[in-house]
């Protein structure tokens, strides 16, 4: 079965429990709010400034934190973490469906105990040999859907002297918040907005194509069918379709189901040439 783009017009899904997630930047870690999943580019000469209130604060808001990584790697001295925190020194920080596996642990154990929910700290630390794009986001995507379906806050720390500063902007690109030393603003940004369902913000052109493309590409891994929700992009271009058809069809038996398309991407799509029944696109009314 050759798989299907669907643009359709339909309003924002509400998070249960979180409501609507927004993308914007931070100034400090201060702003978190929950079921925010935070790329944090920090420099050298940072040392990490600001670990400490946001871990501090997991005790004003009534969050279970937890450090994933040594205490030294975060900058956040012991005797300054709540009583109640839990420090994960796992083998490999690069594995995240482990570091998923014992998070989740401690954010049903955080229920249980009454509070409010985990706030996560996190130093993201690359591969030894460097996979592609398109699994790093996959990872990526991985800890932003568990924010999304748990309220939990998860800090991404990205030391920038690890990684490539153009790995770095496909990072960004799914995180919905963004704070610390950074370049430009990611041309558009993919977030959780439910079970098999991504927000897309922002623009998608030339610039970002592969980026969006791997992106997409991530999200249809584990599925057979993928929504994206497209009420706040504001423009994609002809190499922005085309990433989006090529990683529809990248997987067999996928399907992959657009909404909230403007007029202006409308109209776009139509004048590239892919409203045609050799393309596999549908325009629901």
């Amino acid at each position: 079965m050759q798989p299907s783009i669907v643009l359709c017009s339909q309003v924002m899904l509400a998070l249960e429990g979180v409501g609507v997630r927004s993308v914007r930047a931070l100034a400090t870690l201060d702003e978190v709010e929950l079921g925010d999943h935070v790329c944090w580019r920090v420099d050298p000469g940072d040392a990490f400034a600001g670990a400490g209130s946001y871990v501090a604060d997991g005790a004003l808001y009534g969050d279970k934190v937890v450090v994933i990584g040594s205490l030294g790697t975060v900058a956040v001295r012991r005797d300054r973490l709540p009583t109640t925190s839990v420090i994960l020194d796992l083998p490999d920080r690069a594995d995240t469906d482990v570091m998923l596996a014992a998070v989740r642990r401690e954010t049903r154990a955080a229920v249980r105990e009454g509070f409010r929910s985990v706030r996560v700290l996190a130093e993201r630390i690359p591969v030894t040999a460097p996979g592609d794009a398109e699994e790093l986001l996959a990872r990526e995507l991985k800890l932003d859907e568990f924010a999304a379906e748990s309220g939990a806050i998860v800090v991404c720390a990205f030391r920038t002297a690890q990684w490539e500063a153009s790995t770095l902007e496909h990072v960004a690109c799914v995180h919905p918040q963004e704070t610390g030393n950074r370049a430009a603003r990611p041309a558009f940004r993919m977030f959780s907005t439910g079970t098999d369902s991504w927000g897309v913000d922002g623009v998608v052109d030339s610039e970002c194509a592969t980026a969006f493309n791997a992106a997409v590409r991530a999200a249809t891994r584990r599925t057979p069918t993928v929504k994206l929700r497209f009420d706040a992009v504001e423009m994609i271009d002809a190499a922005g379709m085309h990433a989006l058809v090529d990683a529809a069809r990248h997987l067999p038996e996928r399907r992959i189901v657009v909404e909230g398309a403007n007029e202006i991407v409308r109209l776009c799509w139509d004048l590239a040439g892919y409203a045609t029944a050799d393309v596999p696109v549908v325009i629901a009314a």
